[in-house]
């Protein structure tokens, strides 16, 4: 049975329900949009910690259940969307407050710009290599030109440079800082920093994002995102890095799901 945790900021509640044994929210796109970009105003000027948002898949769910560190970064999230179609699926079939859809980082980015100019909103990109976020930035100021301002810059850095980045976002203030790092990198980087970035309103982890962001990787046909093989897509384009990663983690994740989601 799900449960009501409310986080409440800028008038939002979220509803809670049990997947694969990671507290996911249950919202909708629009609904996951709507309340990242409130909360981002709502915090504006405040100073203390960002809202920090984070999303679960399967590889999420196997390496929680495995790495309880791992798992830890993510039970301190202000919110966990459902970044895959068997998150949902097993919602609706395990649980009596299914999840509505798929809130994957690769659309609700877009469905956040959508929105960004009736708010205000600043947006600073955080990952990827110079180029890819350079492309990435370029590509979201050509399809949002309304959105006040997109800036951006490459997560390859030492710890030495890590106050410097900090000191950098902090100075652009933006409302909702994008981190893509890849799991469970982009995690740490944001608990480490949540009392630093204290001139961001909302922290939003995003894995690969700016891999398609900046059409360096094509995201999978909709009928395969539809039915949940969007990993099978992405393993076929890189199966050195991914192919024995999802091999590994599918079987593990398949089974919490079954078993851990109510």
């Amino acid at each position: 049975m799900a449960s009501l945790i409310h986080e409440r900021i800028g008038n939002t509640a979220y509803p809670i329900v049990t997947v694969g044994g990671l507290p996911i929210a249950v919202t909708d796109r629009a609904g996951a949009a709507l309340s990242m970009c409130r909360i981002a105003v709502a915090r504006r000027g405040k100073g203390g910690a960002p809202h920090y948002v984070t999303s679960a898949n399967g590889q999420v769910i196997a390496m929680c259940d495995r790495d309880r560190r791992v798992r830890e970064l993510f039970l301190a999230a202000n919110a966990v969307h459902a970044d895959g179609m068997p998150l949902v699926f097993a919602s609706k079939l395990l649980t009596s407050r299914p999840l509505p859809e798929r809130v994957a980082t690769t659309d609700l980015i877009h469905d956040v710009m959508a929105i960004a100019p009736r708010f205000g909103l600043r947006s600073f990109l955080l990952g990827g290599t110079e180029d890819v976020n350079a492309a990435a930035v370029a590509n979201l100021r050509q399809l949002y030109p309304d959105v006040p301002e997109i800036a951006g810059r490459h997560g390859y850095f030492d710890d030495g440079e890590e106050a410097s980045i900090v000191e950098a976002v902090n100075s652009f203030a933006p409302d909702i800082l994008w981190v893509g790092l890849g799991v469970p990198k982009e995690q740490e980087f944001a608990l480490r920093n949540l009392h630093r970035l204290c001139n961001v309103g909302v922290i939003k982890t995003s894995g690969g994002l700016f891999d398609f962001l900046s059409g360096r990787r094509p995201r999978a046909p909709k009928f395969l995102q539809k039915i949940g093989m969007e990993w099978m897509w992405r393993a076929t384009l890189e199966p050195k890095r991914l192919g024995m990663r999802y091999l590994e983690t599918n079987l593990s994740a398949l089974r919490l799901l079954l078993t851990q989601t109510f």
